[in-house]
């Protein structure tokens, strides 16, 4: 079977593309194994700082080819999505992927799209996107951490009018519920998440992963001690870091720091 997803690195970003055009890029099994094998590159290259997911040709992904990813959902439950990886790239049924993610999205971006979106940290969308969350439609209900993070991330009322009638919405209102960050023309969105992810790339990584681990603990426990817990816990290894060092080293010194990710 030729290759899903090409995985390629520029500089310390790391290009995650789904490539299955054809099928507008619907995810049937070996896609999904591919992009958990792909996460798991991006958590283990030191080289690689920050991820950029997006799906090749006119659209981001129709969602789950469900002929041949069925019969694994039957059998396995919503495990099936997490595919063969150590990392789940929707972050519910394995570790999430400890690196930043910011994801582009054009043309059609329905079902497990929203729900890749709403894993990732920053999201670009063509202002020709057209999300649509279908699975009430098809008599199922969302299994890739759409029903637990949108309520939560978006607003309930956001979070239900999409959920709950299937209705097709536009970057317009993807950006109203904060689904997206920023709207951009259609062909210029994988331009402008590359460009955001070599400014993360450019940071302290021990500083940007810790800083990414200690939102994810405030917002997925919904708990202000435990991410102050979590904050005690991380923060001495940072300060003691030779990046530490040299952020304060390059601000006495009126310069551009030099991160090591050490």
């Amino acid at each position: 079977m030729s290759p899903r997803v090409t995985v390629e690195r520029d500089g310390q970003v790391l290009l995650i593309g789904v490539n299955r055009p054809e099928k507008r890029n619907a995810w049937d099994r070996q896609t999904i194994d591919e992009v958990a094998l792909a996460y798991d590159r991006l958590a283990d290259d030191p080289e690689s700082r920050v991820g950029v997911v997006f799906g090749h040709g006119d659209h981001f992904s129709a969602g789950l080819d469900l002929g041949d990813v069925w019969p694994a959902v039957t059998e396995h439950g919503p495990d099936a999505l997490a595919g063969a990886g150590r990392h789940d790239p929707f972050g519910l049924w394995k570790e999430p992927v400890p690196k930043p993610v910011v994801m582009a999205v054009q043309g059609i971006a329905f079902t497990l799209s929203i729900e890749l979106a709403l894993a990732s940290d920053i999201v670009i969308a063509a202002d020709d996107v057209r999300f649509r969350q279908l699975e009430t439609r098809r008599g199922i209900l969302p299994f890739g951490g759409a029903t637990l993070r949108a309520p939560a991330q978006l607003g309930w009322g956001n979070a239900m009018k999409f959920l709950l009638t299937g209705e097709e919405f536009g970057a317009g209102e993807a950006y109203r519920i904060g689904l997206v960050q920023e709207v951009v023309k259609p062909g210029e969105q994988l331009g402008r998440a590359m460009a955001l992810a070599k400014v993360i790339a450019a940071q302290a990584p021990l500083g940007v992963q810790g800083t990414l681990a200690n939102a994810r603990v405030a917002l997925r426990s919904g708990s202000e001690q435990a991410a102050a817990e979590h904050l005690r816990a991380t923060l001495p290894a940072v300060v003691a870091s030779e990046d530490a060092k040299e952020g304060l080293q390059s601000f006495l010194e009126r310069r551009e720091a030099r991160f090591t990710g050490k």
